[in-house]
């Protein structure tokens, strides 16, 4: 309704549309209902690239969040080159040591972990790890995710 109603009063493109599309498709993925996900990220990405152009950091969600969700389905493949595109882009927009930088390091790293990449995702863990604890700090939940992420894959490997 709320996203009908966005429609309404700012037309089809708009990046509050966008935002609104995005919002709705994660909350189908975390309801599993990634069929109905996927459309709704693939709109929101289009959209933000059309109103915001490439180089934006909602299109760096965006690609982010399509990524997370073939991710979540084992469409590594699909999910690989999106979740490094919204690194570069992140990396680009942000810095090199950004805490949304440190994210998207995590993601891949997470994608490599899933995949038995296990050298592949140490190094990625690592700087994850490294930045979020720069510019976060220990005690910060990021920080703590990606520290029990790659404390795991020590584990595994």
């Amino acid at each position: 309704q709320a996203l009908d109603l966005w429609k309404q009063l700012l037309g089809e493109n708009h990046p509050d549309v966008a935002t609104s599309l995005n919002n709705l498709a994660g909350l189908y993925k975390d309801q599993g209902r990634y069929s109905e996900a996927e459309p709704l990220y693939q709109q929101a990405l289009k959209l933000r690239k059309q109103l915001l152009g490439e180089n934006h950091p909602h299109v760096a969600a965006s690609l982010n969040n399509l990524a997370l969700l073939y991710d979540n389905q084992g469409r590594y493949s699909e999910a690989e080159p999106l979740y490094q595109q919204a690194l570069d882009l992140w990396k680009q927009l942000l810095g090199e040591n950004h805490p949304d930088v440190a994210t998207s390091l995590n993601n891949l790293a997470g994608l490599y972990k899933d995949q038995g990449r296990y050298s592949e995702a140490e190094p990625l863990y690592q700087q994850a790890l490294e930045i979020a604890v720069q510019q976060l700090g220990e005690n910060h939940p990021n920080t703590q995710t990606i520290s029990r992420n790659l404390s795991r894959l020590l584990d595994q490997s």
